[in-house]
């Protein structure tokens, strides 16, 4: 696992070990390809954020803040470990509280990027999507990802957030959302 791109590239991340699923290099390379420019200037916000891959690829890219949010110590100790050693950690903030605490608390942030990448098979990743929807949390041109094993993947009736589009990369399933008012900012 490693920054593909920016300020921080070729630099090696620690992982905290088999407590999380990391985003291989293939699927993170494509997602930042996606999204493109969008990640210069952004907040991003890392949700179930493991070893902080992610968010990290992003302040390399240009991102202006991200905010990893993560529960267990250990993946907590490797993101700050990380940003150390990428010397990103200027522009991060590393929170350790339940998701769903998290999003129920942060209702003046807006954030123009959020990854979700919770652990496989648990019906996280949906019940994320709809905590999210029902908070507002989405810069209105911002962009929602959900990372997840294709097999979980189901339609969700969601209020504020369209599926835009969808990238498989072998055991990964990449969603991407956009508020459903930011139709002519849509994903091509």
């Amino acid at each position: 696992m490693r920054v593909i791109s920016g300020t921080a590239r070729g630099r090696t991340l620690k992982s905290p070990g088999e407590a999380t699923r990391p985003i291989t290099d293939r699927a993170k390379t494509s997602l930042f390809n996606i999204l493109g420019t969008r990640v210069i200037d952004a907040d991003v916000l890392d949700l179930f954020a493991g070893a902080g891959s992610v968010g990290i690829e992003a302040l390399s890219r240009g991102a202006r803040r991200a905010t990893f949010v993560e529960l267990d110590r250990a993946a907590l100790q490797t993101i700050r470990d990380n940003l150390a050693l990428t010397k990103l950690a200027d522009r991060a903030s590393v929170v350790r509280q339940d998701v769903f605490k998290f999003i129920a608390q942060s209702a003046a942030t807006r954030y123009d990027v959020i990854y979700v990448a919770p652990p496989q098979y648990k019906g996280l990743w949906s019940k994320t999507l709809v905590a999210l929807d029902d908070a507002d949390l989405l810069a209105d041109r911002g962009t929602l990802v959900a990372q997840i094993h294709p097999k979980e993947y189901r339609d969700l009736a969601l209020k504020q957030f369209a599926l835009v589009d969808q990238r498989k990369y072998g055991s990964t399933l990449l969603c991407f959302y956009q508020k459903v008012s930011a139709s002519s900012n849509l994903l091509t």
